[in-house]
């Protein structure tokens, strides 16, 4: 099992899918890191020698924010967000979608379950 970034890599699927387990690495990067290297897409993890475990290793370290980095990074622009008391920071802050969408219905996994309104009567027809 080739250990990448903190991520145990599936042994059995092709590098370009294994690559997409690691958080901040998706098709894209994952097809552009396998061509720094010069690693064929369509190999197995399996198939991989250590040497290329880490020559991909060292990539992902030297040019990529990934993983634990990444989560920090993206944690601490919506916290800087929400201390700006921006629009979008007080969207963070009350747990409503950020990026303009409805929220009369939907939303619901920002918002959580539905809970009901008392004295509230349904419409009947």
């Amino acid at each position: 099992m080739a250990r990448i970034a903190g991520v145990n890599i599936p042994t059995a699927k092709r590098v370009v899918v294994g690559l997409q387990y690691i958080h901040g690495i998706g098709q894209a990067k994952a097809k552009e890191i396998l061509g720094k290297v010069g690693i064929d897409e369509s190999r197995r993890v399996n198939t991989l020698t250590d040497d290329e475990v880490i020559r991909i290793r060292e990539t992902i370290d030297r040019d990529y924010t990934v993983e634990g980095d990444l989560r920090r990074e993206v944690a601490m622009n919506i916290k800087r967000l929400m201390d700006l008391a921006c629009y979008r920071g007080l969207r963070h802050r009350r747990g409503l979608p950020v990026h303009g969408q409805r929220t009369h219905t939907n939303a619901r996994t920002r918002k959580g379950p539905a809970k009901p309104i008392a004295g509230k009567k349904k419409v009947t027809k």
